[in-house]
């Protein structure tokens, strides 16, 4: 086996240290610096050959490389920009044919936080947005109304619960007691009525008797 030289893995580890920095700028990941350094080459190659005394022809470029998604690191999009300017200051160029530069990534705070988070970030604001404790008072009085519902449901409900008990269990004795109540009061009417029909009778067989 290959012994490991100290001094290799000390420039290696010196080397893994170092920020990846290219034109000015300090990418967080190996692909974007080299992506930035394949821009910078780019930007050097058009450079070479474009002509800025034909603004006609830099409009062409650089409608060109912003329609194409040539450059999407900071370096390629610095060079866009200063084109952009130089077409903006051209008095044979209209602003209207002058496109936008279309940025290719997202500015999520993700990434900072894991890095190096700025001091000072914007916080969203509190009156588009409803605090936790609104939501919990909210939520509080839901509860509240949905029990209030319920034992308002149960208590009057026909079947007997806990709640209710004994205003069914009232109610039934009360409505068959009074059913009894008229049932005995049928039966007395009947006794009276024929209690009448008897002593009509009997007066009757006195008459015929005496009569006789």
């Amino acid at each position: 086996m290959a012994e490991e030289n100290p001094k290799e893995n000390k420039e290696e580890t010196q080397s893994a240290a170092e920020p990846l920095v290219v034109e000015g700028y300090v990418f967080y990941t190996k692909k974007d610096a080299e992506l930035a350094e394949l821009e910078k080459k780019k930007v050097d190659a058009i450079m070479e050959r474009i002509n800025f005394k034909s603004p006609e022809t830099v409009l062409a470029v650089y409608e060109k490389a912003v329609a194409d998604r040539v450059f999407k690191t900071p370096v390629g999009l610095e060079f866009l920009k200063e084109l952009r300017d130089y077409l903006y200051e051209s008095p044979n160029i209209a602003n209207e044919r002058i496109s936008p530069i279309v940025l290719q990534a997202t500015y999520d705070t993700e990434l900072r936080k894991k890095s190096n988070p700025a001091r000072y970030r914007i916080q969203p604001s509190s009156k588009s947005s409803i605090s936790p404790m609104v939501i919990s008072v909210i939520l509080n009085i839901l509860l509240v109304l949905a029990v209030l519902a319920m034992f308002v449901i149960t208590f009057n409900s026909d079947q007997p619960t806990i709640l209710n008990y004994e205003r069914v269990i009232t109610d039934k004795y009360a409505a068959w007691e009074e059913n009894l109540t008229e049932r005995e009061a049928v039966i007395r009417q009947k006794e009276r009525e024929l209690l009448i029909e008897g002593d009509n009778s009997s007066k009757g067989d006195i008459t015929a008797n005496g009569q006789n």
